[in-house]
């Protein structure tokens, strides 16, 4: 079993969810700048097929693997059904310098599961544990983790996870909920503790991360004290929310005023960041899902919101709306 940086964590660790056009290179380094000196203690990429990154499409989709020098370790997460393309995959991911390879048997897009990868992979451990291996080959020494859920249709967990188990994984991430469930349920953090119960039973060295509605730190610090997972992924928590893996105190007694200010320019920078990263290749239109996080939660909140999905189609435009607001606000 090849544990590589995992085993250099500080028990309980708290990481970053890799989230589809969300946590994409733009924000992963504004969440680096603004955590530090913390910050997650492990970074992943958005998912990325695998499939398309060994074929002739392969530099439409190399975006999804960029990222800053504040992002270490970072876990490249591929989705595949191809145990070759998951080979072929993970070897590209040593080669770009990652420190770690996650493989997503959990996703419960339809698309990708239609495919048999995702979350379809539960339903066939056979070829789950095939990609396993396939991408042992390919990452060399870098360790291989696998994000999952409880089952696909139905709690399964007992069955399943120790098919993975079995593989000598570095980590297993347990989202806390069935693939047909989605986020429409309450995540079953006593399942988390089942898979910690599994994992000890099995007598191997692989890390258990609960994921599932963690709120922030101090929720996700009771999450693995209640279930004794080794780390706690943290996901819908980020949105607008840079600092949630800062332990800082430097906002504690900050104004109502400084805290919008503080929220507005680094929406600026985020868009500025997005542009910079992805123009010509993603559609700005993304950058817009962070306009409710950013902005929310004071008066005349909503209304500068709507003007920038109206107006905010630049990263220029949302800097000259938020500059507008910050000096009629301030008069």
């Amino acid at each position: 079993m090849e544990l590589g940086f995992w085993k250099k964590l500080k028990k309980p660790f708290f990481v970053l969810a890799p989230m589809a056009d969300v946590t994409d290179a733009a924000f992963r380094e504004i969440i680096a700048e603004y955590s530090r000196p913390d910050g997650p203690d492990v970074f992943w990429t958005e998912f990325t097929s695998a499939d398309g990154l060994m074929s002739a499409g392969r530099k439409k989709l190399l975006h999804n693997l960029k990222y800053s020098r504040g992002e270490h370790p970072i876990v490249a997460q591929f989705f595949s059904a191809s145990s070759e393309k998951m080979r072929g995959a993970a070897a590209l991911a040593r080669e770009l310098g990652f420190d770690g390879i996650d493989i997503n048997m959990g996703c419960p897009d339809r698309a990708i599961v239609k495919q048999g990868a995702g979350g379809a992979l539960i339903k066939t451990p056979k070829l789950a544990r095939e990609i396993i291996r396939a991408a042992k080959e390919g990452a060399g020494d870098l360790p291989i983790s696998v994000k999952t859920r409880l089952g696909f249709s139905k709690d399964i967990l007992e069955e399943w996870l120790p098919e993975l188990l079995q593989e000598g994984l570095a980590a297993v991430a347990v989202h806390a909920r069935t693939v047909k469930e989605l986020s429409n349920v309450p995540a079953r953090w006593e399942r988390v503790h089942d898979a910690v119960c599994i994992r000890d039973k099995m007598k191997v060295e692989t890390l258990i991360i609960g994921n599932g509605d963690a709120l922030d730190l101090e929720d996700a610090e009771k999450k693995a004290k209640e279930t004794g997972a080794d780390g706690i992924m943290l996901g819908r928590a980020i949105f607008g929310n840079p600092w949630l893996f800062s332990n800082s105190q430097e906002f504690e007694n900050e104004s109502e005023t400084e805290m919008i200010k503080r929220k507005l320019m680094t929406l600026v920078e985020h868009a500025k960041l997005f542009e910079r990263y992805f123009k010509g290749i993603k559609n700005f239109a993304v950058m817009k899902k962070h306009f409710k996080a950013y902005v929310s939660g004071w008066d005349g909140a909503k209304e500068l919101r709507v003007e920038l999905m109206e107006k905010g189609d630049l990263a220029e435009e949302v800097a000259k709306i938020v500059e507008t607001a910050i000096r009629n606000r301030k008069a």
